[in-house]
């Protein structure tokens, strides 16, 4: 095989220009946006000069003191909302955090305690997120008190729990909710949390229908649904919100958001809701850095570039010229296959774990910065380049996912 990269980078050599990544005298395309969190690449003029501005005002004040600034972009997102969605909390920098906030706001509005999340997902690295998230080796050396979780099979129809093909299972996945909620619940369930795409867990896309019979189940039984939109939010599917796009049917009563939020990297996060679930006191939730003046510019700043430049329509035009690309190189390599995804947030499968940490590794010398799923635990690749990233970039991508592909068979590998 080529000589790799050797890793990791010296930080004080890295570089970052655009949806590049360059360091060691070489320049990567970042198809993994960072940790999924640089929406608009390493480097937009605006979003950097605003930051710059208020460093040079303060870095810091106190959520007291930013009320009016946390309103304003609060309204400045309210038209990539979902119309029912009119209430905020703005005082996490973390996906985390965030999480932990919607809970308490379930548990509080409704007088309930459990929530129930799919097998695979995942929201966050805090104690109360990770044991909400549906992977036991996360949680398998800790011996921690943890919210009540009840899990159920995630709508992964290239993996079926139940074994059932999308053709003749009659969502099988979500008729099946009643008897978990019967016989594995403690029968006080506040909220569903849900990844509209689940990310971590594999980029898992459920099948449509799926979010139109979860909302059923939902108010059948008086439950929240919370939509953990990390990922999947400010863009990166092709909508604001995937809220307001492949999940529409979802019609969530709490959104969360985080990484793609800052733009560039600031951490920032933040909880939407539906204004009578607007129920936490000020002490029930917050944190030193909350609402803190630079993650409050990074967030209005990126909404207005997303907006003056017209990034969501970037992610439809190019997301649909990678995924059909994807879906070429599909049929070209056996090794390679269940292409899927929505917008920019796209992945496919390798044969197993070993095999994706082969191929994102020579996929480093050929110019190209990937993760996989499951903390190297799954057999995805995940292909998620900045949502600005233009289609000479889109083909260099490409051509880098073919080469690395081409020598891992020469290699004998997957």
């Amino acid at each position: 095989m080529a000589a790799t990269v050797d890793t990791p980078f010296d930080w004080r050599d890295i570089r970052g220009d655009g949806v590049r990544l360059k360091a060691g005298g070489r320049s990567y395309i970042d198809c993994a946006s960072g940790t999924f969190n640089l929406s608009l690449g390493y480097s937009a003029t605006e979003v950097k000069q605003a930051l710059h501005e208020q460093i040079e005002r303060c870095c810091h004040l106190s959520s007291e003191l930013t009320r009016e600034k946390s309103l304003r972009v609060f309204e400045s997102l309210r038209e990539h909302l979902p119309s029912h969605i009119d209430g905020y909390w703005f005082r996490d920098i973390v996906g985390s955090t965030a999480i932990e906030c919607a809970v308490r706001i379930a548990q509080k509005a409704t007088g309930k305690t459990e929530i129930i999340s799919l097998f695979g997902s995942h929201h966050g690295q805090s104690i109360a997120a990770t044991g909400i998230s549906g992977n036991a080796f996360r949680q398998a050396s800790f011996r921690l008190p943890v919210i009540a979780s009840l899990k159920v099979p995630a709508p992964d129809c290239n993996n079926c729990f139940y074994d059932k093909t999308p053709d003749s299972c009659g969502m099988f996945c979500a008729t099946r909710l009643d008897d978990f909620l019967e016989y594995a619940s403690s029968g006080q369930v506040a909220a569903v949390v849900i990844e509209p795409i689940l990310g971590n867990g594999g980029n898992i896309v459920p099948p449509p229908d799926y979010f139109g019979r979860l909302r059923e189940f939902c108010d059948r039984h008086g439950i929240l649904v919370i939509a953990d939109e990390v990922q999947t939010g400010f863009g990166r599917t092709g909508e604001f919100f995937a809220s307001n796009g492949l999940a529409r049917e979802l019609r969530p009563d709490v959104i969360v958001f985080a990484k793609g939020a800052g733009g560039i990297g600031i951490p920032v996060a933040g909880v939407l809701m539906r204004r009578e679930l607007d129920v936490l006191e000020p002490w029930e939730h917050s944190s030193t850095a909350g609402a803190n003046p630079l993650a409050l510019v990074a967030l209005q700043a990126t909404i207005d570039y997303i907006n003056k430049y017209d990034v969501l329509a970037n992610v439809r035009a190019l997301g649909p010229v990678l995924r059909t690309e994807l879906d070429r190189l599909g049929h070209e390599f056996p090794s390679m296959e269940n292409v899927r995804g929505e917008g920019l947030m796209l992945g496919f499968d390798l044969p197993d774990s070993a095999s994706v940490a082969a191929f994102i590794e020579v996929a480093k010398g050929h110019g190209l910065l990937l993760r996989g799923s499951r903390y190297g635990f799954g057999r995805t690749v995940k292909v998620r380049p900045p949502l600005v990233v233009n289609a000479a970039e889109v083909a260099d991508i490409v051509r880098g996912l073919r080469s690395a592909l081409t020598e891992l068979q020469e290699a004998g590998v997957g």
